[in-house]
């Protein structure tokens, strides 16, 4: 826990799934949290936010800190950036919200994510990463179903921490924020790495469900798709190697077993083609692509994938 130390304010950039099950989470607990939404704000100002998880149980705040626009809200001592990495503008809504040397987590998939925004914010700002392993998707407006998982990894990624202490401090204290709610947190020494290791999942998971129309139930209930994700997360992890970054080994039989023994899950890409939105297919696959063939190492299935989702993703609108 966190002790006498004074609760920062959190706030929380993208009140979907993903930001609006840990903001919820953290309000639960008492931490003082501000939400940042879009389409769903008068939703959510009127009837707040509820959240149905298998774990937790069902939480429902009422009345919820909610905004429509980052100049409303207080400064923030944290940012939890839970926008998809496709969204525009980012960068303006976090220094708007930010409190002088804030520290914002990046709750996105896909690798360097960190990289491009970083060439928006000021220096003053910390950035973080944080990398979550969980089953959560929105029912409807302010309504998020979780089914299972649900640990943040966190990572530093730049700013003015100046050596390994202060940043270690720094991810230490993050992490401690989700650990005072209830959510398994681990500190992650390698960023760059950890994202490798996340992709491993959500190469195959995530495109794959697109590409066939299927959750992961069905995805490991067949031979042939049972093969071609472990195909591809072989390719994943080759790439990782060729980067510089070797995985803890078996690490991709872990996640394939995990998934095994999941719920029937559909992963984000799949929600987000449902509803028309873009892909994610820069950060979790051309960037990871290119990295690789930066390094001599063609990954062939995985460019497959790319390329087909690319079709079907300039055809969903």
């Amino acid at each position: 826990m966190m002790g006498a130390v004074a609760k920062p304010t959190i706030g929380i950039i993208g009140t979907g799934a993903i930001g609006g099950f840990y903001g919820g989470m953290l309000a639960r607990v008492g931490f003082d949290v501000h939400f940042l939404l879009r389409s769903e704000f008068s939703a959510v100002a009127e009837r707040g936010l509820q959240l149905n998880s298998a774990v937790h149980g069902a939480v429902t705040l009422n009345p919820v800190q909610a905004y429509s626009s980052a100049e409303d809200m207080p400064p923030c001592d944290w940012l939890l950036v839970a926008a998809k990495s496709t969204s525009p503008g980012l960068a303006p809504i976090i220094i708007e919200a930010a409190a002088p040397g804030a520290k914002v987590l990046l709750l996105q998939n896909g690798l360097d994510v960190e990289d491009s925004l970083r060439e928006s914010l000021p220096d003053s700002l910390h950035l973080l990463g944080g990398l979550c392993l969980i089953c959560v998707h929105r029912e409807g407006p302010g309504v998020i179903t979780h089914q299972a998982l649900g640990t943040v990894n966190v990572g530093y990624h730049s700013g003015p921490a100046s050596d390994e202490a202060a940043r270690m401090w720094i991810v230490e204290e993050g992490a401690g924020l989700f650990r005072a709610a209830g959510i398994d947190s681990q500190v992650m020494p390698n960023l760059h790495q950890a994202r490798w290791q996340k992709l491993v999942w959500n190469i195959p998971y995530n495109g794959l469900s697109v590409l066939l129309g299927a959750s992961t139930t069905p995805l490991m209930a067949d031979a042939d798709s049972r093969a071609l994700i472990q195909a591809l997360m072989a390719e994943v992890v080759q790439g990782a190697k060729a980067c510089g970054h070797d995985m803890p080994l078996g690490y991709a039989d872990y996640l394939f077993m995990m998934t095994e023994k999941m719920p029937d899950y559909w992963p984000s890409m799949y929600h987000d083609f449902l509803h028309k939105r873009p892909l994610e297919l820069e950060a979790i696959y051309a960037r990871p692509l290119a990295a690789a063939k930066a390094a001599g190492c063609e990954l062939p299935r995985i460019e497959a994938l790319y390329r087909a989702l690319g079709f079907i993703d300039r055809r969903n609108v």
